[in-house]
């Protein structure tokens, strides 16, 4: 349609136009965005933050795979996990594997009564240390799906001392040394279950705790973004480990591996992310259906686990 076109049509037809071109063009920016952020960007030098990353959680899936990834980018590592033997295995796999890189390890339980003192150690052990990355990745969610009056203390405390507390003690361990350095980068990472899907019933107390941490990472994005901290959530859906009870990858289900290649892309840039990119084509998915339709699928696809999840212990007690 061209100008003299335009200029003969009714007043009512050039404002659909009009309104129609805008809405064209910004949805072709949001693709074209979305196309270099998860294609093109080039990801940052990790080196220019510091010298030593911070991993919680290392000893298996996402923690682990970061470590292996962080390690390969030539940072050294402060190892933090519950398990000894798993700390020192993990530790020895990294150093055969990158000779040149340095791994100190810190044990601590966050589900632990020393959580305090715990957090103490890892002072003391990165005290001296250019500690430019942090990764919070230490979380725990329910073993199955329960309603939330069948949750017992033990795991009510545990959700919230390791996804909350442990999280918010450890940045605020790690966090002076990287004001002082004037550089840093902390990544905490989040869940879909309290971010992407509108609810996430059965995992009530979970979800909720990782909306905590993307309500914190966003907190201390906007206090610390000039100060030379970059603060980010990232916002995994499903991937193939041991909590989210899946062993086998695929295309939207990534291995440890796979997403933590991609987290590395990202760190440094947004505030909150969704680093694997065909979690975000499934986050766009649930965002354009109502969210009374995504709730009724979600709790019928928790009740499911819930009754294989009763029946594996009832068959334990047998």
């Amino acid at each position: 349609m061209d100008l003299t076109t335009l200029k003969n049509q009714p007043f009512w037809v050039n404002v659909l136009f009009f309104l129609g071109s805008v809405s064209f063009f910004k949805i072709l920016a949001s693709v074209l965005t979305w196309v270099y952020v998860n294609f093109l960007r080039p990801s940052k030098n990790l080196k220019k933050y510091g010298s030593w990353a911070l991993v919680t959680g290392s000893t298996d899936g996402i923690g682990k795979a970061f470590a292996f990834e962080l390690a390969k980018k030539g940072l050294n590592l402060v190892l933090v996990g519950r398990n000894v033997k798993k700390l020192e295995d993990v530790s020895s796999e990294i150093k055969s594997k990158y000779s040149k890189t340095e791994v100190k390890n810190v044990v601590l339980d966050f589900s632990g009564s020393d959580l305090k003192e715990g957090v103490e150690r890892i002072k003391d052990v990165i005290k001296d240390l250019d500690v430019g990355v942090l990764i919070n990745n230490a979380g725990v969610s329910y073993p199955y799906a329960r309603f939330f009056h069948e949750v017992d203390d033990e795991l009510l405390n545990n959700l919230i001392k390791v996804n909350v507390e442990g999280t918010t003690r450890v940045t605020q361990a790690v966090l002076p040394g990287m004001l002082q350095r004037k550089r840093g980068a902390i990544v905490n990472i989040g869940s879909g279950a309290a971010i992407v899907i509108p609810s996430d019933p059965l995992y009530a107390v979970y979800a909720a705790t990782k909306a905590y941490v993307d309500q914190f990472s966003r907190c201390l994005y906007v206090e610390y973004k000039n100060s030379g901290i970059d603060v980010q959530c990232q916002v995994p859906l499903y991937v193939a480990t041991k909590m989210a009870s899946i062993k086998r990858s695929s295309f939207f289900v990534p291995s440890p591996t796979g997403y933590a290649k991609a987290g590395l892309r990202w760190l440094g840039h947004e505030p909150r992310c969704t680093p694997y990119w065909p979690h975000s084509v499934i986050w766009a998915l649930i965002y354009s259906l109502p969210e009374s339709a995504v709730d009724t699928w979600r709790l019928g696809f928790c009740l499911k686990i819930r009754k294989r999840g009763q029946l594996k212990d009832s068959r334990k007690k047998e």
